[in-house]
């Protein structure tokens, strides 16, 4: 049976500073060419898809990462909305900073409390649960409105703000979504029965 709504997910490709091992958050930095290549890569796999809006941060790894799927998938006219609340979380004062050096200055266990607790923040940051604060009260009010009335999204974002709206759409705990893993470039497609009850969920 055709799904009667569909959503894909999907996080940035490699970005410079994914690349060179450092906390981006909210620095705006661009693809790398490999991140350029993933991000087509992922519009190949989505050419039977027709997306009839698109949503997506104000930062540009993710806007470019967008632009070249629907680019590659044959749609480059599909609406795009742009908003800082589908942004990465906030890495405050870690933003810039190489990660193993971090780790060697404030320790292996607080960097790991810092990237992988739910509701600790690092100094001046977000935690995930302050980026679900944002990310999900935006995904109810813009995206599952489209939804409702049966259309294909697409949301092109980033690792956290992703891991916020999959902890929403799934009904994840705190100790699930903290494991789960968003591949760069990988599309994560939902499909849904007329109730927004999920009836396939897959990586591409």
């Amino acid at each position: 049976m055709a799904a009667f709504a569909t959503l894909v997910l999907i996080r940035h490709g490699q970005s410079q500073w994914n690349l060179e091992n450092k906390f981006t958050g909210w620095e705006d930095v661009p693809l790398t060419e490999k991140g350029e290549e993933e991000a087509r890569s992922a519009g190949k796999k989505l050419a039977a898809y027709k997306f009839d809006k698109a949503f997506t941060s104000k930062l540009q790894r993710a806007q470019n990462t967008l632009k070249i799927v629907l680019e590659t998938s044959g749609q480059p006219n599909v609406p795009v909305t742009e908003d800082i609340a589908l942004n990465e979380r906030k890495y405050g004062d870690l933003q810039g900073l190489d990660k193993a050096a971090t780790a060697a200055k404030y320790g292996d266990e607080q960097v790991k409390i810092w990237r992988r607790s739910y509701d600790i923040a690092p100094p001046n940051g977000e935690s995930l649960k302050d980026t679900a604060a944002r990310v999900l009260p935006y995904f109810k009010a813009n995206i599952e409105s489209e939804l409702k009335h049966g259309k294909s999204i697409i949301v092109a974002a980033h690792g956290n703000s992703l891991r916020a709206l999959i902890m929403g759409i799934e009904g994840l705990d705190k100790e699930e979504i903290l494991a789960f893993e968003i591949p760069t470039a990988t599309p994560r497609v939902y499909e849904f029965d007329e109730h927004l009850n999920i009836t396939a969920k897959n990586f591409l």
